[in-house]
């Protein structure tokens, strides 16, 4: 399993940011994904899932409204799409199968600030 995210990046409060992960080591089409994220000095947390053909989307209560999850089977590849970011949504963000694998990416650093 190799998870390879990219896309993060420093930016403004209200601003947006699109993340992209690359999926290769599976049959990425079988298997419902998500976003994960994790703050300095806290725990790993789930951000969002899309199931495997891509048609039900579950969302934390945190980034509902604001992020769009997405996936593309042909690329083996899944999207989010941040809006509205706020500072708090400040992290690095990881891909994974939902459930996870017990293998993760190197995550993409998201930085939301002024």
């Amino acid at each position: 399993v190799q998870l390879v995210e990219s896309g993060g990046g420093l930016v403004q409060p209200g601003g947006s940011l699109r993340l992209s992960c690359a999926a290769s080591g599976f049959t990425f089409s079988r298997y419902a994904m998500s976003w994960y994220r994790q703050a300095p000095g806290k725990e790993r947390e789930f951000v969002t899932r899309i199931l495997s053909f891509g048609g039900t989307t579950n969302y934390a209560d945190s980034v509902k409204g604001r992020f769009t999850i997405s996936r593309d089977n042909a690329k083996r590849t899944v999207y989010l799409q941040m809006s509205a970011l706020k500072p708090e949504d400040t992290a690095v963000y990881y891909c994974n199968s939902a459930p996870p694998f017990s293998s993760w990416g190197q995550g993409t650093q998201v930085t939301v600030s002024s």
